[in-house]
């Protein structure tokens, strides 16, 4: 599927990810440049820092969730030497590129995309001006990230369904350039959307989401994701009356990080009376821990020391600068006529 083809995934720096997010947005990320990878192809991975200061102006919250981020993909499996692992902030030519897209970019394009309409639509239930709040970098946001993908002849961007807007927008941008110029200046991206990426359901029911405050951490300690299982709700039956396991929260919770036969075992206790709540939480506990325990300690290492960390992201940026360079030349040669 992806032979010999260049995949690119940015992440912001927003916080410490929850259980939710590692199974499905960062597990999913490094699996699917690992498969890149082992077909020919490459994998860029970058931390948008400049995408996060539209929301975030506190530099040391900010330092805080960009070490954070990085140590987490890190442990989590993503190796920086077959990976391109870098710091959006770390390539000048994105903010060069970004100027030259604004000129072919549409006002309109601005004026749909999902961040800004949001915005404007939370402004209008609560009675404020549309634009309140909202800086530059939210309302062109799209076009930052159009640079970031086209900067580095990007073939696909794995998104999920409410981000393939993105990549269109960046498409279309790039077909718009290339059709004015008469070349192609610069490569036409596709979007992947993996279906089959887990929705992990919170402890209350919901969408895992820190938002919500139903999240089961994912690298505090064990006394602390103990705490977030057992809180999970669950109703008055006793044990020995036989349930339907797809009605149980724990169940469902289980079922995305479970394995299939540690999921029989549990599904097959409920609907025969052998399990207990208490019984399943456990099982729930021990696979969430068994799941985390060996990149909570590669994490605490990275965090603990992340000199480490800062080389690597170099290295990273110094592997993606020279094909951002290239298309820079590439556009300054054909926008100005060198």
């Amino acid at each position: 599927m992806f032979k010999g083809k260049t995949i690119l995934t940015g992440v912001k720096p927003t916080g410490t990810p929850h259980l939710g997010n590692y199974l499905g947005a960062i597990k999913p990320a490094i699996e699917l440049g690992k498969q890149a990878i082992s077909q020919g192809g490459k994998h860029y991975m970058f931390i948008a820092d400049y995408h996060a200061i539209n929301a975030e102006k506190n530099p040391t919250v900010l330092n805080q969730k960009m070490k954070e981020i990085a140590c987490i993909y890190l442990a989590s499996g993503l190796n920086p030497n077959e990976s391109i692992f870098y710091r959006q902030s770390d390539i000048p030519e994105i903010p060069e590129i970004t100027t030259i897209l604004y000129a072919y970019t549409p006002k309109g394009f601005m004026n749909k995309a999902h961040a800004y309409k949001a915005m404007v639509d939370k402004n209008r239930a609560v009675n404020k001006p549309d634009d309140d709040g909202i800086n530059m970098g939210l309302y062109t946001y799209p076009t930052l990230m159009a640079a970031d993908i086209l900067a580095y002849d990007t073939d696909v961007v794995p998104v999920g369904k409410d981000q393939v807007q993105h990549v269109e927008i960046a498409r279309d941008i790039a077909g718009a350039i290339n059709a004015h110029y008469g070349k192609e200046l610069l490569r036409l991206p596709e979007y992947y959307v993996e279906e089959n990426v887990a929705v992990v359901p919170g402890v209350d029911g919901r969408k895992m989401s820190k938002s919500y405050g139903n999240v089961i951490p994912l690298f505090e300690d064990d006394k602390a994701i103990k705490k977030a299982i057992f809180s999970i709700k669950t109703d008055s039956r006793p044990m020995e009356e036989p349930k339907n396991p797809d009605e149980i929260l724990v169940y469902e919770i289980y079922k995305s990080i479970a394995k299939p036969e540690q999921l029989k075992e549990m599904g097959e206790g409920l609907r025969q009376g052998k399990l207990g709540y208490g019984h399943i939480k456990n099982m729930l506990l021990d696979a969430v821990i068994a799941e985390v325990s060996q990149a909570r300690e590669k994490y605490n290492y990275y965090m603990s020391h992340f000199a480490e960390v800062e080389e690597m992201l170099e290295d990273g940026a110094a592997k993606a600068r020279p094909i951002a360079k290239a298309t820079l030349k590439r556009l300054k040669d054909a926008v100005f006529g060198r």
